[in-house]
């Protein structure tokens, strides 16, 4: 997958943590985006710097379509996340995030998913479960599948409810007195066994709305 970053001022030198998260990345000022035209797919990638309006991106991001884009953003919150979104993003993250961080991000935006960082996730998750939690039982008897159960070992099946119901994982890893680290990896069997992209559409399988 291509990866383009584009900053108001690049001088060829990008951060460190951009370049150990993609070495192969190309860097360009906003005034180059132009030269994009040739239609390959990837990811771009657009700084927000701080005090920046996000007004400003937007000439970059209609001129990036139809690929993927990624605000990276020196000082983001929930309220620039849910307007980077709105603007036609596929998410937002911090310009100094981990290298690791920007490798996940790229994997989930560049099959197709939205990236909203994990505490607004958290509240997308456990407002969902408990607006399902309060279907009519009509709905409930329409959709009470419990299919994926079986796809799952019993520890999976256990971390995956906790995860639907809007548990961090910190929160399951004390519940079920196993590690984060224990979490994390029964989470990636359960995304990877159900076929999912994120928490938001955990919680949709497993409190009965197909995705």
């Amino acid at each position: 997958m291509k990866h383009w970053i584009v900053d108001v001022d690049v001088d060829d030198v990008a951060r460190p943590n951009w370049l150990d998260a993609m070495p192969e990345a190309v860097l360009l000022k906003r005034s180059q985006l132009t030269s994009l035209a040739d239609g390959n797919p990837g990811v771009v990638w657009c700084r927000l710097r701080a005090g920046e309006s996000l007004a400003v991106l937007a000439g970059d991001m209609a001129r990036a379509a139809p690929r993927s884009v990624v605000i990276l953003s020196d000082s983001p919150d929930e309220a620039l996340i849910v307007e980077a979104l709105s603007a036609g993003a596929s998410g937002c993250c911090n310009t100094h995030a981990a290298p690791e961080v920007l490798q996940q991000i790229a994997m989930v935006v560049g099959n197709g998913g939205l990236w909203v960082g994990q505490s607004l996730l958290q509240r997308l998750v456990g407002s969902t479960a408990r607006l399902l939690a309060q279907r009519s039982p009509v709905l409930d008897t329409a959709h009470s599948g419990n299919d994926w159960v079986a796809l799952l070992s019993e520890r999976e099946a256990e971390v995956a409810r906790l995860v639907a119901a809007g548990a961090s994982n910190k929160e399951v890893a004390a519940q079920l007195s196993i590690t984060e680290r224990t979490v994390k990896a029964h989470l990636t069997a359960v995304f990877d066994k159900l076929g999912l992209r994120d928490r938001l559409q955990l919680s949709l399988r497993v409190n009965g709305l197909a995705v």
